[in-house]
């Protein structure tokens, strides 16, 4: 080794103690031990598991009038871990849980639930006719109504992008095989260098009602 070359090696090694997982409030990457942890827990699908995950939401009360902006769910990469294992039934092992775990690499999840209300229905008042003056009637809501909400996530006063995002309308549907709008599950996926700082603020705007803004403390997030 030449005189001096230790300098840059331990220049190297501060910036990579810098960057280490315990730069992050919740816990990435995740260790091999972690991961078999959040798999059993998954696995488990009973109450120990549903308070678990209910630290990772926030329940909203119904509105007065609008939508019901019902719930936000902050994921962390153990705790989304721990869902997806629960979705699993036989024949799912932790040497899987392992596998796919590796192959989708860590991310935060953010999911809004949306509920419709007396006063945002599934039914929307539309004229019936094209003339000016004509009587109203009702159209079923577009099942893509969720577009016309506007969810910002910022962390440290910074907007962030997701790297991907999707709505889907959520229906309850009765035995003679009629189904009706309910509302819709709105999912945004983000990295998880976004939130180093350990703030997280998701904002939610509806185009009717009073708008929902909250604060994750994910410093207490695993």
């Amino acid at each position: 080794m030449r005189p001096g070359s230790a300098r840059p090696v331990t220049s190297f090694l501060a910036v990579a103690l810098l960057l280490s997982p315990s730069s992050f409030a919740f816990d990435t990457p995740l260790s091999d031990q972690a991961v078999r942890e959040a798999y059993f827990l998954g696995q488990r699908r009973d109450e120990t598991m549903a308070t678990f995950l209910n630290k990772y939401t926030k329940f909203f009360p119904p509105p007065k009038t609008g939508p019901d902006i019902a719930s936000v769910t902050f994921f962390t990469p153990f705790a989304l871990l721990v869902q997806q294992s629960s979705q699993h039934t036989s024949g799912y092992s932790a040497q899987q849980a392992a596998l796919d775990h590796r192959a989708q690499g860590e991310f935060v999840r953010i999911v809004v639930q949306i509920q419709l209300t007396d006063s945002y229905g599934p039914f929307v008042a539309r004229p019936t006719g094209s003339r000016s003056g004509s009587p109203a009637g009702l159209a079923p809501r577009p099942y893509d109504f969720w577009k016309d909400f506007d969810v910002q996530v910022s962390s440290e006063d910074q907007k962030l992008k997701p790297f991907s995002s999707s709505g889907q309308p959520n229906f309850i549907c009765s035995e003679d095989g009629g189904c009706t709008l309910t509302g819709a599950t709105l999912q945004f996926d983000f990295s998880v260098e976004d939130f180093a700082s350990g703030s997280a603020a998701v904002d939610v705007v509806p185009p009717k009602g009073d708008p929902v803004s909250l604060d994750f403390d994910v410093d207490h997030l695993r």
